[in-house]
């Protein structure tokens, strides 16, 4: 069996990692008005009848699969999408971003490619890529590593905490393209090293792309699809992007819930690829996005219009229900299997 840890991220470490960081960091919140909002996507600043949405991520080791292709204009895409789609999460609209670039050696033909997705994103997301900083690291960085850091804005009587999701409500998951920036170390060992492609393979399980395009795909941007709906009278109780941990994310949510998915729809030919490799269905879905990149929470009488805003924008289906349980658990149902995150 192949597990994260194995491929070299131990995702219980990281916890610890974060709670270690955040514990000696808490009291910093008292310093300033900030709408406390323990373990969401994005962090929140009381600005009169306004809240600022803060939140930041990095593109990860996808930018190892990018080196092997010779390909950096779509790496950029990755590094809005992580932090716009979080910023979405709490009710806010992204609106600006900085970015920076850590590289071993300044190449101006690998930066003018990452701008290019850069900019791409912020295309899709409506949002202004203000600043940034780019940092020169021999010995610190081999190759380059990118993240960014955006804002978003919310009428704070609009915000979105899970606070309102209830016993009954409807989960409804919409598509990812495949892997996103998650759960790469993972997916290279498999598909890399374990079964010995190359990135110009065709992927097994869809002869018509190469490993390298699946695992490099973009991820999707789901800002106009959200901000849509939530421009609507469709009442949401709750937003989660499904990243790194997979479905565990929807936990986040709400900690008196529990989320029963049952409804999935098929498995990308991307994953079918990697799980082929040896991994259990349980490892993969406590990594992956399984094919659904966002998650929107309502009451089902919201259903019909729900979907038709969002099926404009990105196939979208109802794969599950809230049951009141405090437990807090993710028990998925697919393939005659069930899986307890």
């Amino acid at each position: 069996m192949v597990t994260y840890s194995e491929a070299g991220v131990d995702i219980s470490l990281e916890e610890q990692t974060v709670k270690a960081l955040t514990g000696e960091l808490s009291e910093t919140l008292d310093y300033q008005n900030i709408i406390k909002n323990d373990g969401h996507f994005a962090a929140l600043v009381d600005f009169g009848s306004q809240a600022i949405a803060m939140s930041t991520d990095g593109v990860g080791s996808k930018i190892l699969i990018a080196n092997l292709m010779n390909k950096f204009d779509t790496v950029g895409i990755d590094c809005i999408a992580m932090v716009v789609n979080d910023i979405l999460c709490v009710g806010a609209k992204p609106i600006a971003m900085v970015d920076y670039l850590a590289v071993e050696k300044p190449d101006p033909e690998v930066a003018r490619q990452i701008a290019i997705g850069l900019r791409e994103g912020c295309k899709q997301s409506n949002v202004a890529m203000i600043g940034g900083e780019t940092a020169s690291l021999p010995k610190i960085i081999k190759d380059f590593d990118l993240a960014g850091t955006g804002i978003g804005i919310v009428d704070k009587d609009k915000i979105i905490t899970g606070s309102n999701i209830a016993d009954g409500d409807i989960v409804i998951g919409i598509a990812s393209s495949g892997v996103h920036s998650n759960g790469l170390s993972l997916a290279r060992k498999a598909l890399l090293d374990i079964a010995n492609y190359n990135v110009d393979d065709p992927l097994p399980t869809n002869s018509s792309i190469t490993v390298g395009e699946a695992l490099l795909e973009p991820t999707i941007i789901y800002v106009k699809a959200i901000m849509d709906l939530l421009d609507s009278d469709v009442e949401v109780h709750g937003l989660g992007h499904i990243t790194g941990g997979g479905f565990s994310n929807l936990k986040r949510l709400n900690h008196d819930m529990s989320y029963y998915i049952n409804s999935l729809p098929e498995t990308l030919p991307v994953f079918k690829a990697i799980q082929a490799t040896g991994i259990e269905s349980k490892e993969m879905y406590h990594v992956f996005n399984m094919g659904i990149g966002f998650a929107v929470i309502l009451d089902k009488k919201y259903e019909e219009k729900a979907l038709e805003i969002l099926n404009k924008h990105h196939d979208s289906y109802v794969i599950g229900q809230v049951i009141e349980d405090d437990s807090n658990i993710v028990l998925i149902e697919k393939d005659n299997e069930q899986i307890e995150l």
